[in-house]
C-alpha cells in the first residue's frame, strides 16, 4: 500500500480550483504536492523558484500564487519561530480569505509558542481550517543538516539527553493532504508524532546497526554548536535559529507521543527503526 493509497477520503467532494502549495518545493510541501495529484485534484505548488513565485521574504508575490485558489496549505520557511513570522502569517491569511479561499491547513512547530499564536490566526480567521503541529523530522537525518554528520561518523549536538519523537515527512504529508481533501478532519490540531521517543544517541545507534558503520552521539554546549556552525559557513540567521530549536524547544517539553497520525489516518505512525532501514538499503548515508 502507498502513503496516497492510505488517505482518508470520505467527506471529500470535487475540487475545481486549485489548492495552492505554500512552500511547495519545500520538504513537506513537495510531498503534500504529490498526495493532492495523486487524489486527482488541481493543484498549484509554489515557491521562490516556480513558474508562478511565491517568497515569504516579497509580499509582491503574493496575490498572484494565490490567486482563483481555493484550499491552502500553508509551510512557513524558515520557522514560525523566526522574527516576523506571526505578522506574515497575519497579512497572508487575510490575502488568503480576500481572494475567496475556503480552507487553510497550516503546518505548525509542537512546542513553539510563536508557532501556537500563528495557529490562533487561521483558527479565528472564520475559514475551514486544519492545523499539523509536529517537530522534528526523521528526514532531518537523510535530507537536511543532520545527514552529513552521520556519514562523517560523528554527530555533534546541544541536545544532551533529551528525547524527541522523531515523526516521519510521510506520515506528516499525508496527514496534511487528507486535511485538505476531507471535510471530517478540518476544524483539528493534528499533534503528530512517531510511536516511541527516541535521544539523539538512539537514533545513532539505530542508524549505526543498519548502515554497518559506527557513529557516536557527541553532546556538546549551545556554545560550541554554535561556534562550530559559524565556522563552517552556516548563515548567522539560520545558526539562531538552530540555537533556538535546541536550547529552548528540545528541553524536554516534547517528551511524548501521541495518537495523531492514527486518529488521522486510521493507522500507527512509521518507525525511526523502519525508516533507518529504508534509507540504509536506499544508500542515503553513504559517504
Amino acid at each position: 500500500m502507498t502513503h496516497t493509497d492510505s488517505l482518508p477520503l470520505l467527506g471529500t467532494s470535487p475540487i475545481a480550483a486549485p489548492t495552492v502549495v505554500l512552500g511547495g518545493t519545500g520538504k513537506t510541501g513537495i510531498r503534500v504536492t504529490e498526495r493532492l495529484r495523486a487524489a486527482g485534484t488541481p493543484v498549484r505548488p509554489v515557491g521562490r523558484r516556480t513558474a508562478i513565485p511565491f517568497d515569504w521574504a516579497d509580499r509582491r508575490t503574493w496575490d498572484a500564487a494565490i490567486a482563483g485558489a481555493d484550499r491552502a496549505y500553508v509551510a512557513y520557511a524558515p520557522d514560525l519561530a523566526v522574527p516576523g513570522a506571526l505578522e506574515d502569517v497575519q497579512v497572508l491569511t487575510a490575502r488568503l480569505i480576500a481572494g475567496g479561499v475556503q480552507r487553510v491547513v497550516l503546518l505548525s512547530g509542537r512546542g513553539e509558542p510563536e508557532a501556537a499564536d500563528a495557529e490562533d490566526v487561521v483558527i479565528a480567521s472564520g475559514v475551514e481550517w486544519g492545523v499539523v503541529r509536529c517537530s522534528w523530522f526523521f528526514q532531518n537525518f537523510t535530507e537536511s543538516y543532520l545527514r552529513d554528520p552521520l556519514v562523517q561518523g560523528a554527530l555533534h549536538l546541544p541536545a544532551g539527553g533529551v528525547s524527541e519523537p522523531f515523526v516521519d515527512l510521510d506520515d506528516v504529508a499525508d496527514v496534511a493532504a487528507a486535511t485538505l481533501l476531507d471535510t471530517s478532519l478540518t476544524g483539528r490540531v493534528h499533534e503528530l508524532t512517531g510511536p516511541e521517543l527516541l535521544t539523539f544517541a538512539d537514533v545513532t545507534e539505530i542508524v549505526s546497526r543498519h548502515t554497518g558503520h559506527s557513529i557516536e552521539y557527541i553532546p556538546i554546549s549551545s556554545e560550541e554548536y554554535a561556534r562550530a556552525a559559524l565556522a563552517d559557513g552556516a548563515p548567522a540567521d539560520v545558526v539562531a535559529l538552530l540555537g533556538y530549536l535546541f536550547d529552548v524547544v528540545l528541553d524536554g517539553r516534547n517528551e511524548s507521543v501521541t495518537d495523531g497520525v492514527e486518529q488521522a489516518l486510521g493507522r500507527a505512525p512509521r518507525s525511526f527503526d523502519s525508516f533507518a532501514a529504508a534509507s540504509a538499503a536506499a544508500g542515503l548515508w553513504k559517504a
